[in-house]
């Protein structure tokens, strides 16, 4: 038998009524249309549903029985076909996926969280590592929002450019490299070199700026993250260059001193990154609001 959704509407409106006079005014349908519902509804269940007993209707066993059923699933049928655009913050229960640069998670990361828990206190928000290799995890569901310096390339992915950030140099205070009036690219390119890749990566755009010039540098450590690179600058005379943001929660206090990148290079943009699953979705959109705000006021 194919399923008419329009019979359980009708059901629902009958058992609540108690009538099909009172079932077709909740219903803007005529008293005809709605006794053909009936018919139909009871040839479906085998069952009489609504019986008469002198002037009025009433529901037989079954109907008692099934009511408060088939009200929650009409609720629930009502619930998919036709989503709620209210959100109601203070019951939110859900964790949220962001697969964020290391140095954005420290960046905005703690001023996200205060706003999400001051205003949705049931959700959770989880924060994960970047990947060595590139992996489509906003595609597949895996992450709900990433942030970082590339454009997404797919067209189902959305990007929202939300900032930008420029280079800077740390050395740990006292570094030979303090010493001088202004930081030189000579010098600069003299000095060995920790650098951050996810992939193991010794060169990157300031290998192919010093080029330009006709300088190269020594790189002589990679670290996967700016935590564990400001940790080797910390206890040696390793140079670092890391996006401005990475400096702004406190180098000053692990010993470290930052200096102007002496090479003339662009500002990485800072980009929001969501799949188009989200475009609508009420939560989801307001966790980017947030995201978004913290990262700019960062």
């Amino acid at each position: 038998m194919q399923l008419d959704l329009n019979l359980l509407t009708a059901l629902d409106a009958l058992l609540e009524e108690g009538s099909v006079a009172g079932a077709a005014a909740r219903l803007h349908v005529t008293a005809p249309a709605m006794s053909r519902s009936l018919g139909r509804i009871r040839r479906a269940t085998g069952d009489q549903i609504l019986v008469r007993t002198g002037r009025t209707m009433t529901p037989t066993p079954y109907a008692i029985a099934v009511r408060a059923q088939v009200h929650e699933l009409l609720h629930q049928v009502q619930g998919v076909l036709a989503p709620s655009r209210e959100l109601d913050l203070s019951t939110l229960e859900r964790t949220f996926t962001l697969r964020w640069h290391d140095s954005l998670v420290a960046l905005g990361g703690p001023a996200l969280l205060a706003s999400v828990r001051a205003q949705a206190p049931g959700v959770r928000l989880r924060f994960v590592a970047e990947s060595g290799v590139d992996t489509p995890g906003l595609r597949r569901g895996e992450v709900d929002l990433e942030a970082n310096a590339n454009r997404p390339g797919v067209p189902d992915v959305r990007a929202e450019e939300v900032g930008e950030t420029r280079l800077v140099v740390v050395v740990r205070r006292g570094h030979p490299l303090t010493r001088a009036r202004t930081l030189t690219a000579q010098a600069y390119a003299a000095a060995e070199h920790v650098a951050v890749s996810r992939r193991g990566n010794f060169g990157n755009a300031l290998d192919e700026a010093l080029a330009r010039l006709g300088l190269g540098r020594r790189v002589v450590a990679t670290a996967p993250t700016e935590a564990a690179a400001l940790a080797f600058a910390r206890g040696s005379d390793l140079v670092l260059s890391v996006p401005e943001a990475t400096t702004r929660s406190g180098v000053d206090d692990f010993g470290l001193v930052v200096l102007p990148l002496p090479l003339e290079l662009p500002s990485a943009p800072v980009y929001l990154s969501w799949h188009q699953r989200y475009d609508t979705d009420t939560a989801h959109a307001w966790l980017r609001g947030l995201a978004r705000e913290a990262l700019t006021l960062a």
